[in-house]
């Protein structure tokens, strides 16, 4: 598509014109609200971590830890199969309103599993009371997503960056006013509750007076229907959920406040890394999901082209947390959460095999495997409630850590075995093992000046600027230096 006034380049921003146009536009509007809401919110949670200290920290991620247990049952994998089904077949859209309505009763079941557990999990009335507010700001923002899922199978993510922007201000204005006037994580709660409610009454009226008009229907044959593409994704979504939060609830579970106030400090510098990787994925999975059924050759372009970026940006990310790590906890955390480094260092290993594994999960979903998915899931939350039980008594949150790492390489070995035996995509060829070569190489240089005490002791965000560019400049340099053989493949 060519720009050349000012109409076009609204086109451009607001309109699916081409594929790459689309899958451009999407990206872009998901970076802008993504970006801006991740950089807003972590900036108040660090703010938060500093004034109240780890272990009141420790409380209110322990809290999210134990709510995300059950929020599975509140979407049961409705969301992924809305963008699948309404991204194929835009008459499917009516059944959206039976589905919200199965949203409600969902949540209130989640809501009340949610209440029970939270006796059992902890004899603390203070962290009884957070799980119970933020339970409910939790439960709301599931209605943001189910209505974010309907966007993106229109493929229009400007609506929802819109709507995440404006989430993202009220809850940090919110959120600095409670701490900063009334400083404690029960009113941090309810700041972040009052938030969810503005953002979704909000999107509520947008989207009835804009995108589709809102009404509720109860037909239970559209439930069974739904439930019975989903309900292989709402296992998988419980065992991915296990994998994730069952470590800092263990911890938690064993009084290990304190440390589970480092472990998830270094999960929120881990999820900053995971912004591009979530709207990139997000930009490309409406697309495999119409090409599955439309064309194996389009489908295996967009699956090179959307590994070709993954690996691009997870080796470097890996490569400068690695050694920027004791820099990152310094500046972000202050010398309280000095045991946050390591557990940094080894959740970077991490991440890198999460961007790996990533687009494999959305390819399975696409490509109807489901039920492997689940496989694959199952297995992995296994192994990592044996690894926890056994590593974090010994090591505590660098055995969490360690138990991890060691589940997203069963993760991505399982998903490389299913993708090559029950998709349409071969997963590896030679020009994404020559991105991944590139990539490297390219990260050699940034290594060795990252190093240099001039460089490593700047400040943290200029030493990171100075990483990325000397990243990209080699990136640039390599691949036009062996560009021929490149072409070749």
């Amino acid at each position: 598509m060519k720009v050349k006034n000012f109409s076009d380049i609204k086109a451009f921003f607001l309109e699916n014109v081409s594929i790459k146009q689309t899958i451009f536009k999407n990206t872009f509007w998901l970076a802008t609200g993504t970006g801006i809401s991740k950089f807003l919110k972590l900036a108040l949670i660090i703010y938060v971590a500093r004034i109240l200290g780890a272990t009141e920290y420790g409380k209110f991620t322990f809290a999210l830890a134990f709510i995300s247990l059950f929020l599975i049952f509140s979407d049961l994998g409705l969301s992924n199969i809305i963008i699948r089904e309404f991204s194929r077949e835009k008459e499917k859209e009516k059944e959206f309103y039976s589905v919200l309505s199965l949203k409600i009763l969902l949540s209130l079941g989640a809501l009340f599993l949610i209440l029970i557990g939270s006796f059992f999990i902890t004899s603390d009335p203070a962290i009884q009371s957070l799980i119970w507010i933020l339970a409910l700001f939790c439960l709301v923002e599931g209605f943001l997503t189910l209505i974010y899922s309907f966007f993106q199978a229109r493929q229009r993510m400007e609506y929802q960056a819109w709507v995440t922007i404006l989430e993202s201000l009220v809850v940090t204005g919110c959120g600095f006013f409670v701490i900063l006037n009334y400083p404690s994580v029960k009113n941090l709660s309810y700041a972040y509750l009052f938030s969810s409610l503005v953002a979704l009454i909000f999107v509520l009226f947008f989207f009835h007076f804009k995108i589709f008009s809102l009404k509720i229907t109860w037909q239970k044959l559209i439930w069974r229907k739904f439930l019975s593409m989903s309900w292989p994704l709402a296992l998988a979504g419980l065992f991915s959920t296990l994998y994730t939060y069952t470590d800092s609830v263990m911890m938690g579970y064993w009084k290990m406040i304190t440390e589970t106030g480092w472990y998830n400090a270094a999960y929120r510098i881990i999820a900053l890394t995971f912004i591009p990787l979530g709207f990139v994925t997000a930009s490309f999975y409406p697309m495999m999901s119409k090409f599955f059924k439309e064309s194996k050759e389009k489908l295996q372009k967009t699956w090179n082209y959307q590994m070709e970026t993954v690996i691009l940006l997870a080796v470097p990310s890996v490569i400068g947390g690695i050694i920027l790590a004791p820099r990152i906890v310094g500046f972000v955390y202050g010398q309280d959460f000095t045991p946050a480094i390591l557990a940094l260092q080894i959740l970077m290993v991490m991440a890198g095999l999460v961007f790996l594994c990533t687009p494999f999960s959305y390819l399975l979903i696409a490509s109807n495997q489901q039920r492997n998915f689940f496989k694959i899931t199952s297995s992995a939350a296994l192994l990592n409630i044996v690894l926890n039980l056994i590593l974090i008594p010994k090591f505590n949150l660098y055995g969490a850590a360690t138990a991890t790492i060691i589940t997203y390489l069963l993760i991505l070995f399982l998903f490389f075995r299913f993708t090559m035996k029950f998709t349409l995509v071969q997963p590896i060829n030679l020009k994404l093992l020559f991105t991944f070569i590139v990539a490297f190489l390219s990260s050699v240089p940034m290594y060795f000046v990252l190093l240099q005490p001039q460089i490593y002791n700047l400040n943290i965000f200029l030493s990171v600027l100075i990483g990325v560019l000397i990243y990209f400049t080699s990136l640039f340099i390599c691949k036009n230096v062996i560009k021929p053989v490149y072409e070749k493949i």
